[in-house]
C-alpha cells in the first residue's frame, strides 16, 4: 500500500498517513478512554462531575451494545470487578476473542443487519432488567453500531420485517439519523425505551459517539433519551426517499396506527421517568481528530483540523477533498506545505449499481479524479471502526498516479465508481486500508497529506 506509488513524495505522504491513522484509533480505544475518565476511590465512583456512592446500591448491573462496548464493557469490569452482580453485551460476531471479560458475559450479534442472536440478547437484557429496584444501579454501555446490534422489534414486527427496511434504508441514501427516526418508532429499545425499562433504577449511560455533533438521541438511536421524533417524522423518512410501497405492510400499518394515536409514542422530553439517567460521551469524533492534529506537529507537519461536521454524498465530498488538495499543491493554501489536513464524520451513498464497497472506499475513488497529476499529496478515508460498508477493509489511500496506475492495469476508475465498486478496485491497486474490527468507532477519517509544491495547474 505505501509503496504503490512510482513516486518518492507521494510514498512518503503515504507513510505519513498510516502513521496519523494509526494515532487516530488509538485516541479512541475504549479502554483507554473508559480508564482517563472513570474512576474509583474506595466506594465512590467519579466519572467528571458525577459522583455515585456505590454503598447506595445493592445491585450492579452492565448492559449494552455496540462495535466498541466490549471493550468498554473490559475496561470497566477492571475497575469495578465484583461489586458488578450481573451483565450481558450484545458485540459483533467474532470480535470476542479479543475480550477478556469475565463477570459480564458477551453476545455476538450481527451488524449492520440486527440478527435473531442480537435479538435472544435483548431479550436477556429485559429480564436482568425485571429485576432491578429504586436501589439498583443499571451502566449501560452505547457505541456505534448499536442500533443494528441491539434488535428488539415491537409488537407485531418481525425481526426479518426491520431487517428489511434497515437495508432499504441504507442503501437509498437517508442520513444515519434519518435512519434512526425509523428505527426509534419500530423498537422495544431505541428512542428512549430502554430508559423507561431501567426506571426506577439509577440509569448510567457511557457512550462512545459515532453521530456528527454527538446528538444524544441519535447515537445508536438513543436509547436512554427522550425522543423528539415522532410517528409523522418516520413516515416521512421512508416517502421521501421513495422507499415507502418497498416497506413491509406490517411496519407501514404499524407507523400508520402510531399516527392515528393508536400505539404509545416514544417517551419524550419532560418525561419524569429520565431524572434518574445520566448520558455520559467518553469520546467522539473529534477526540480523534485533535489527536491526530497533535501528531502531526510534532512530526514536523502544519496541522489543520478542517471539521468533524463532514456529510453529503460521498463522491460530492470526494470531489471537494480533492480541490482543498490541489489548493494547497498549487496556492499553498489553506494551510502552509509541508501540511497534514484532517477531516471527520459520515458520508453517505447511493446505490445504484451491484459492486462492493462502502462510503469511504466511494469517497476516495472519486478523489482519485481531481488528485490527477499532483505530486507529493496523499489521501485516505476511512472508517475508525475498520469496516467500510460491507467491505472487509476499513477504506482506501489514493494520490495524484492512482488513476493514472489503474488505466495502465486496464482498468476504468469511472466504471468502478458507477458500479459503487470501489471495494474491487482499490483491491486491484493494492490500495486498501486493513485495520481489521478495531474495536472501536467514531465515525469516518479523511487525511490528506501535502509534501510538496506540485508543477500540475
Amino acid at each position: 500500500m505505501v509503496n504503490n506509488s512510482h513516486n518518492k513524495l507521494n510514498i512518503e505522504a503515504r507513510k505519513a498517513i498510516l502513521t496519523l491513522l494509526e494515532t487516530v484509533i488509538s485516541a479512541v480505544d475504549p479502554r483507554k478512554l473508559l480508564q482517563n475518565r472513570v474512576t474509583l476511590h474506595k466506594n465512590t465512583l467519579k466519572i467528571d462531575d458525577l459522583q455515585l456512592n456505590l454503598e447506595d446500591y445493592n445491585k450492579i448491573i452492565v448492559i449494552g451494545g455496540g462495535k466498541a462496548s466490549g471493550a468498554m464493557a473490559e475496561s470497566l469490569e477492571t475497575i469495578l470487578g465484583h461489586r458488578i452482580d450481573a451483565g450481558l453485551i450484545n458485540v459483533p460476531e467474532g470480535s470476542t476473542h479479543q475480550l477478556k471479560e469475565r463477570i459480564i458475559e458477551l453476545n455476538e450479534a450481527g451488524h449492520p443487519i440486527p440478527t435473531e442472536q442480537g435479538q435472544r440478547g435483548v431479550n436477556r437484557m429485559f429480564d436482568l432488567l425485571k429485576t432491578i429496584d429504586e436501589t439498583t444501579l443499571v451502566i449501560f454501555l452505547l457505541s456505534g453500531g448499536g442500533s443494528a446490534l441491539l434488535p428488539m422489534p415491537l409488537q407485531g414486527i418481525t425481526l426479518d420485517e426491520m431487517r428489511l427496511v434497515t437495508n432499504l434504508l441504507l442503501k437509498c441514501g437517508a442520513t444515519i439519523n434519518e435512519i434512526n427516526v425509523v428505527r426509534k418508532h419500530v423498537s422495544r429499545i431505541k428512542g428512549g425505551r430502554l430508559a423507561v425499562a431501567s426506571y426506577p433504577a439509577t440509569l448510567l449511560c457511557l457512550i462512545l459517539s459515532d453521530v456528527i455533533g454527538d446528538p444524544l438521541s441519535s447515537i445508536a438511536s438513543g436509547p436512554t433519551v427522550p425522543d423528539p421524533s415522532t410517528y409523522s417524522d418516520a413516515i416521512q423518512v421512508l416517502r421521501r426517499y421513495g422507499i415507502w410501497e418497498e416497506t413491509p405492510q406490517a411496519i407501514r400499518l404499524f407507523l400508520e396506527e402510531g399516527l392515528k394515536g393508536n400505539h404509545e409514542e416514544s417517551p419524550k422530553p419532560g418525561d419524569p421517568r429520565f431524572a434518574k439517567v445520566r448520558n455520559i460521551v467518553l469520546g467522539n469524533n473529534a477526540v480523534a481528530l485533535e489527536s491526530a492534529a497533535k501528531q502531526a506537529k510534532e512530526m514536523g507537519y502544519n496541522s489543520l483540523l478542517l471539521s468533524s461536521y463532514v456529510s453529503g454524498e460521498a463522491r460530492h465530498v470526494g470531489t471537494v477533498f480533492a480541490s482543498i488538495a490541489r489548493e494547497l499543491m498549487v496556492r499553498d493554501k489553506p494551510v502552509s506545505k509541508p501540511a497534514a489536513i484532517l477531516a471527520g464524520g459520515e458520508t453517505t451513498v447511493t446505490v445504484t449499481g451491484t459492486g462492493r464497497g462502502g462510503r469511504n472506499g466511494e469517497l476516495a475513488l472519486n478523489a482519485a479524479f481531481g488528485l490527477a497529476g499532483l505530486e507529493g499529496v496523499a489521501l485516505a478515508s476511512f472508517g475508525t471502526d475498520g469496516i467500510d460498508g460491507l467491505s472487509d477493509s476499513a477504506g482506501a489511500i489514493v494520490d495524484g498516479l492512482t488513476i493514472e496506475r489503474a488505466k495502465e492495469m486496464g482498468l476504468n476508475p469511472l466504471d468502478f465508481l458507477r458500479n459503487n465498486d470501489s471495494h474491487n478496485f482499490f483491491k486491484q491497486l493494492n490500495d486498501l486500508i486493513y485495520t481489521g474490527p478495531t474495536g472501536t468507532n467514531v465515525n469516518d477519517v479523511i487525511i490528506m497529506v501535502g509534501l510538496t509544491k506540485s508543477k500540475a495547474k
